[in-house]
């Protein structure tokens, strides 16, 4: 099994789960465009020097989820190492080399969801709209679920002398409103992680932190 080089493109906010605590969804690409999904990683439980970033490098031994359908979908078998970083010199250049010219790039969104089921089930992949709209957010439930808080309480259960803290829900959900080439226009989700750091930075004023956000 030899490591594989991933660039971290997907970092979402945490979630609860019910075998794994809370898991934070981490996909990439490798060098060739091919698409990655890892998990289960705890991200929020691995030691300082583990974290990883959005547009970090990685490297880590991958081992495929054979029961998992999804044929992007992979087990770590060590931890994530960083051994670099994309920045945004000439404006994303090296990013936009390796995801806009090496992976596949989806303009309509019809095409995209036929292709995730049968028999191609792709789950991931770059969607490129022709027009973003808006930037929507709207008010959602403000806790968890029965089902997710239980998930949060049993993972405690489990380690009684943990400091560790279940993740507040974001009480908002967050969309982008765009047009594909064929000019249908939908509405998709956004998760990462880094929008709910930023809601929650300016939390104390939920109109100015939606409106940061956005």
């Amino acid at each position: 099994m030899k490591k594989e080089k991933i660039l971290i493109t997907v970092k979402t906010y945490p979630t609860p789960s019910s075998k794994y605590d809370e898991l934070v969804c981490t996909a990439g690409l490798r060098e060739d465009g091919s698409w990655v999904r890892i998990y289960p990683i705890e991200f929020r439980k691995l030691s300082y020097n583990d974290h990883y970033k959005k547009y970090d490098w990685v490297e880590v031994l991958l081992e495929r989820r054979t029961s998992d359908f999804r044929s992007e979908s992979f087990k770590p078998k060590s931890d994530l190492k960083v051994v670099g970083h994309i920045g945004y010199d000439n404006s994303w250049q090296e990013r936009k080399d390796l995801v806009l010219k090496k992976a596949k790039v989806y303009t309509n969104l019809t095409e995209l969801i036929a292709d995730s089921k049968k028999p191609k089930y792709v789950s991931l992949a770059v969607f490129k709209p022709t027009k973003i709209i808006d930037f929507t957010f709207e008010p959602v439930d403000r806790e968890w679920s029965k089902q997710d808080a239980l998930s949060l309480i049993q993972g405690n259960l489990f380690e009684p002398n943990s400091d560790f803290k279940p993740v507040r829900k974001l009480p908002y959900k967050f969309k982008y409103k765009f047009i594909d080439d064929a000019g249908k226009e939908s509405h998709l989700m956004i998760e990462d992680w880094e929008l709910g750091a930023l809601f929650w930075k300016y939390a104390d004023n939920e109109v100015i932190a939606c409106q940061k956000v956005k």
